[in-house]
């Protein structure tokens, strides 16, 4: 092979490894322009769901809010209702006492016009029933403690006495009467006790 033929193979494979070179190249540029492509695309799609979930969250931090604005509210209302009834719990009680409270008045404005005792002993009298009556509705009972065993959860006892007619530990005198408002001891009776 002379000189020059074998400068042209060598050319030849020369060019051969450049096209090659080219070809690999355009390959390569092809394949990163699509991997760069679809790296886009994912970009994307993750921002759209980025945005989708900042969304939601958006919504539940405004849910959230809401929810502990209505609470605050609600425990504000009852807070302001729960301290209306405390302060006007009695005014019933109040109101049915009144009719007792205006009796008095006119027992006292007649006993000083004409000085009769016995019609203001009549007139207190008929005052007592009418309070008692008035308590009595609201659930106020009075116990009746004389020859029951001694209670502690309902006698206060404030001295002992010796009894020939009572067994030991039996009420024997009433010296201040007891109450009972519904089913709770609102006062003991103060009692002497048989030792």
């Amino acid at each position: 092979m002379s000189t020059n033929e074998q400068n042209q193979q060598f050319v030849d494979q020369e060019e051969q490894v450049i096209e090659n070179d080219t070809q690999e190249q355009t390959t390569d540029t092809t394949q990163l322009e699509q991997e760069s492509e679809q790296q886009q695309e994912a970009n994307v799609e993750v921002g759209a769901e980025v945005e989708q979930l900042t969304k939601q969250l958006d919504e539940a931090n405004n849910k959230l809010l809401r929810i502990q604005a209505d609470y605050d509210n609600f425990r504000r209302r009852t807070l302001k209702e729960k301290e209306e009834l405390a302060k006007y719990a009695s005014s019933k009680l109040i109101t049915n006492l009144l009719p007792s409270i205006d009796n008095f008045d006119r027992a006292l404005a007649a006993a000083a016009a004409t000085g009769d005792l016995e019609s203001l002993s009549k007139g207190l009298d008929m005052i007592f029933r009418q309070l008692m009556a008035t308590m009595e509705a609201e659930g106020l009972q009075a116990m009746n403690v004389v020859g029951e065993p001694f209670n502690p959860e309902f006698h206060q006892a404030v001295m002992t006495v010796e009894s020939d007619e009572h067994e030991e530990g039996i009420v024997v005198e009433e010296l201040q009467k007891g109450y009972v408002l519904k089913d709770k001891v609102i006062r003991p009776a103060m009692v002497k006790v048989s030792g």
